[in-house]
């Protein structure tokens, strides 16, 4: 492992204006929370009042993902080559992972042929719109908002006991009702206010790489699709519930929002080998990550702070592993289908988790100058 480079250096680093030339793969998801729900099926949304994300079938999703993670471990750094982004708008949102017009039969909306149309069309607005556009206001129907609603009451109970204090502010502020469903243009202008991050809708799961490189522009892909109402506690895949109750709090957070954006940099400069263990410390922090509070943990994590039962399960239950991140050491696992995680990491603080992986990045940043 190489070393930090001396602070003169790290101000010229960040800005991706200036970066040239390379190219390769990459993926992201979420996670899911666990109850069911009787809303009865309504009428299938009209065109005028959708949204953007596409189905990622769950045994597909899987399948890719694991095909993926071979092809990663497999690559020849030295043979690889990819294009260095130079801003947002060379980064592609299109590479979507297990998209397909059906669902996997053990999908929750598998036999809903309304739901399955519904998402459909969202997708299509996330594929059509352009970077910079205002982000489409949906419509959203009776039992998708009924979903929103059932989730979000269940997840109020832990959040005070269970969820970092920098959450529990952010979410005092965002001021989340069960009767509004928010919309992804509304919290696109919070963070752009609060940490300079922004929205970009997205028609499902996204290639890691060009995940991962969208955080280095301080970009964030957000599915805008509501889960099937049958299950409100459950998702397979990244659904609206996911993105704005786990995600969108933490990223207020500026020291949050530095760390976020140091995974992206360091991706930027990243083989394919090292982008499927960027992925992994990504999953150990943004979506599974505890934070200590004097003798406590507690979840910063989206995958556990919209899981009710994984949320109660990291936290509170005393069975998993807990041990302090260290981004340079082989990571576990991921597991999407195989409950809940087995091992969480810890950080002492936010502030120290941005300067720890700060000094991570570096040694890819770095490579810039080596050139």
């Amino acid at each position: 492992m190489s070393g930090a480079r001396p602070a003169a250096r790290s101000a010229r680093r960040v800005e991706a204006g200036r970066l040239a030339g390379r190219r390769a793969p990459g993926c992201f998801a979420a996670r899911r929370s666990a109850r069911p729900s009787a809303s009865a099926r309504a009428r299938r949304g009209s065109k005028g009042d959708v949204a953007t994300h596409a189905a990622a079938p769950v045994e597909r999703e899987q399948e890719v993902v694991e095909t993926l993670r071979e092809d990663l471990a497999a690559a020849d750094p030295v043979d690889s080559t990819w294009t260095i982004p130079r801003s947002i708008h060379d980064i592609d949102n299109g590479k979507i992972l297990g998209f397909d017009a059906d669902l996997s039969e053990d999908h929750p909306g598998y036999h809903d042929a309304d739901y399955k149309e519904r998402r459909m069309w969202i997708a299509d607005l996330a594929r059509d719109l352009k970077v910079g556009e205002r982000i489409p206001r949906l419509e959203y129907l009776p039992e998708e908002r009924e979903t929103w609603a059932k989730a979000l009451e269940e997840l109020q109970v832990l959040f005070p006991t269970h969820a970092c204090r920098e959450f529990l502010e952010a979410v005092d502020r965002l001021d989340f009702r069960p009767d509004v469903v928010p919309q992804l243009q509304d919290v696109h202008e919070i963070l752009q206010e609060t940490t300079g991050f922004a929205i970009r809708p997205v028609a499902g799961l996204l290639h890691p790489r060009d995940f991962l490189n969208g955080l280095a522009f301080k970009t964030f892909h957000s599915t805008q699709y509501m889960r099937h109402f049958s299950q409100p506690n459950y998702t397979p895949e990244p659904d609206l519930i996911h993105e704005i109750i786990g995600h969108i709090p933490m990223l207020t957070n500026q020291y949050y929002a530095d760390m976020v954006q140091q995974i992206g940099l360091a991706s930027l400069y990243a083989t394919d080998k090292e982008i499927w263990h960027l992925t992994k410390v990504y999953w150990y922090t943004v979506e599974f990550g505890l934070v200590k509070e004097g003798e406590e943990v507690k979840a910063f994590g989206a995958g556990v702070l919209s899981s009710y039962g994984e949320l109660d399960h990291a936290v509170k239950s005393g069975r998993p592993d807990l041990a302090p991140l260290d981004p340079w050491a082989k990571q576990p696992k991921m597991s999407y289908k195989d409950g809940f995680q087995k091992k969480y990491f810890v950080l002492n603080s936010f502030e120290e988790g941005a300067e720890l992986l700060r000094t991570y990045s570096r040694e890819y940043t770095d490579r810039e100058f080596k050139q």
